[in-house]
């Protein structure tokens, strides 16, 4: 493993930072952890690639609150350049001034 931060999947919506720096500080030195609210899952990162690797092994697949946790070494964010859409050629609002149809330029 090359990395020290890991993906934490699978989580209840109500765990905080709290929990899961006791739940990880078991198996190494906690750098930090960032919990996405409302997602069920969290980035946990170790002092060292070792720890990480450790927790992973040890809490991976395990009853965390009644659910399996999953979790796996985290991958870098990519840059989003495109949400997946062609906004502004089609869909959505049209602003255009001669009538459009996305409910702008309604006569009444």
């Amino acid at each position: 493993m090359d990395g020290k931060r890991l993906y934490v999947g699978n989580l209840i919506y109500s765990v905080n930072e709290e929990n899961l720096r006791d739940l990880f500080g078991a198996y190494g030195d906690v750098e930090s952890v960032k919990v996405i609210e409302q997602k069920g899952f969290a980035f946990v990162e170790m002092s060292t690639p070792e720890q990480a690797e450790s927790a992973m092994k040890a809490l991976n697949e395990t009853d965390y609150e009644g659910r399996s946790l999953r979790i796996d070494e985290a991958r870098p964010m990519q840059p989003r350049s495109d949400y997946g859409g062609n906004r502004g050629s089609s869909g959505g609002y049209n602003r255009s001034s001669s009538g459009g149809s996305g409910g702008y330029n309604r006569r009444y």
